[in-house]
């Protein structure tokens, strides 16, 4: 349950993190990475609360949806250079 908690607080530093970026750099990259890890919270906060058993497929399309989030970011990050 620690791993858990320290991965949900990680999660939302990197969220606002994103965030922060995208506000100052106006950087898509940053938003959508902070995007994803805002997604991976969301799994992290639902296996908290007791509610993973119950949500294995909607777990599995969140953070299924987070790691496409990462992967578009990266590519973007790669096509505009």
């Amino acid at each position: 349950m620690a791993i858990t908690i320290i991965n949900l607080v990680l999660c939302v530093i990197i969220l606002c993190i994103g965030i922060w970026g995208y506000s100052k750099k106006k950087s898509d990259v940053a938003l959508y990475i902070g995007m994803a890890f805002g997604l991976f919270g969301v799994s992290h906060l639902l296996t908290l609360l007791g509610m993973a058993a119950a949500m294995d497929t909607i777990l599995i399309i969140v953070r299924l949806l987070a790691y496409l989030l990462v992967v578009f970011a990266l590519y973007t990050m790669v096509v505009k250079k």
